[in-house]
């Protein structure tokens, strides 16, 4: 019989052994993982409109032998992917996301130029996104067929990150209530396996109705909506001084008039509030909406109140973040040919910040504890599910996210380079986690821990998805 250390090592070749296989396979489609990413970002589609997007992704699933459920929680353009047989093995999933961002259209040159007849854009990546989730996705149930281990993989199809909450939705359905381990990724300027947190986030329309007139023969009969809005925005304004530290408010105006001599009877006022505790999100929202009121009493005009979003901040797991530093780090970094590397430079020149171009080489320190500002819906899968991501390089060095720089490179072969080491990661990692029942044991310990005894309470104020959030 094998002593400790021999069972050890004995697990170590094994584990070894897989990850190559499923790196291997997943290096193999690297072509199709490209042009799966491509297509995506060549007809760029909004939040719930994701179709063509939603129908790619699971077409190259199902030919992978994954069983699909589409149009889950209310979401048209929403899915399961599963694949491998449950027995006593675990379900592991991936996160697949798909939708653009409204404004951000950009061809893959150097200089800003929209796409023609596109207003969208990936400019936060989510075309290569989906892609490597699939590419992963498609080597681990080949791994899990062939090797007769005991588990599930599944790729939750999910849309509208940018503002939808589409993932809380399919938590609210009950759709992770079975998974033992989330691994999702995310497109970024460098690599790195750091788990961080981020902003808790809820968001709706202030719609305000008023009385048209002229504006110059009869301004006295009219009852501005604009008005509405501009005394709502000024009262948010006043309302930053007297919020907890670390509050965000934000404010797009989607409807103010069209026209100059014409008093507006409606306008609309697009709003976000962040702060890493959900709780201050949901008092300052509150006070929002009741200046709302307010505004409306003021300029003698109506206002409704449409929620759209909301999400909590991410749980992070150490546990299942080491599991995705050690996967990372065997993968290694990004390499650019002498055509790409000519690319990043002319695109770098158009970056206020511009780190080493090498710097795509390396990978970040790990560290569990990194405070993120930013907010997503995959906080609200971390709430009931362990769950960790990484990102890697994909976008040229010092590039933010929801610039026309990252959509450029996301639709070049520096995104598509970037992604497949995702996929590799995101596989070897997840091989490693059905090999090693401790970990998930030791991960689901921790995600009780941080979580603590209070149950999951959504931030989301309505009850079906906002489906055309984004439709003018």
């Amino acid at each position: 019989m094998l002593g400790l250390a021999g069972a050890a090592v004995a697990h170590a070749s094994d584990l070894a052994g897989a990850q190559a296989r499923v790196r291997a396979d997943v290096e193999a489609w690297a072509a199709p993982q490209a042009a799966l990413a491509q297509a995506i970002w060549e007809k760029p589609e909004l939040g719930y409109q994701e179709f063509a997007a939603s129908s790619l992704l699971q077409d190259r699933l199902r030919a992978a032998g994954f069983r699909i459920e589409h149009g889950v929680a209310g979401m048209p353009t929403a899915f399961v992917a599963r694949a491998g047989r449950r027995g006593s093995g675990p379900v592991i999933a991936l996160l697949a996301e798909m939708d653009a961002l409204p404004g951000a259209s950009q061809q893959a040159v150097a200089e800003p130029s929209p796409l023609p007849g596109h207003d969208a854009g990936h400019a936060c990546g989510h075309n290569l996104f989906g892609a490597a989730a699939v590419g992963a996705a498609r080597a681990l149930a080949r791994w899990l067929a062939e090797s007769g281990t005991d588990g599930e993989i599944r790729v939750y199809g999910t849309p509208a990150e940018e503002g939808g909450s589409g993932k809380v939705f399919m938590v609210r359905a009950g759709l992770f209530d079975d998974v033992d381990a989330v691994l999702h990724w995310h497109p970024s300027d460098a690599n790195s396996a750091a788990q961080s947190t981020s902003l808790a986030n809820v968001s709706g329309k202030f719609r305000f109705s008023g009385t048209a007139s002229h504006a110059a023969i009869a301004p006295e009969r009219g009852r501005s909506a604009l008005d509405g809005v501009e005394a709502l925005n000024h009262m948010a304004n006043l309302l930053r001084e007297h919020v907890p530290d670390g509050t965000r408010i934000h404010y797009a105006i989607t409807d103010g008039g069209r026209a100059p001599n014409v008093v507006p009877a409606r306008a609309e006022v697009y709003y976000y509030v962040r702060h890493v505790d959900g709780g201050v999100v949901r008092d300052v929202f509150d006070r929002l909406q009741a200046a709302a009121q307010g505004a409306a009493m003021g300029t003698g005009t109506r206002v409704e109140f449409e929620p759209l979003g909301g999400v909590h901040a991410l749980l992070p797991n150490d546990t299942l973040g080491r599991v995705l530093d050690r996967a990372l780090r065997a993968v290694g970094g990004v390499d650019y040919d002498a055509v790409e590397l000519d690319f990043a430079m002319r695109l770098q020149e158009s970056l206020e910040r511009r780190p080493a171009l090498e710097s795509a080489r390396g990978i970040a320190p790990y560290r569990d504890d990194v405070a993120g500002l930013a907010s997503t819906d995959v906080g609200d899968v971390s709430r009931v599910v362990p769950t960790a991501g990484v990102s890697t390089a994909t976008w040229i060095a010092g590039t933010p996210a929801h610039s026309w720089q990252a959509v450029s490179a996301s639709g070049s072969s520096i995104g598509h380079r970037g992604a497949l080491n995702a996929a590799s990661t995101l596989a070897m990692a997840t091989v490693e986690l059905f090999l090693s029942p401790d970990l998930l044991r030791e991960a689901r310990a921790e995600f009780q821990r941080r979580r603590g005894p209070e149950p999951y309470r959504p931030l989301l104020r309505r009850d079906d998805p906002p489906l055309d959030y984004r439709r003018p």
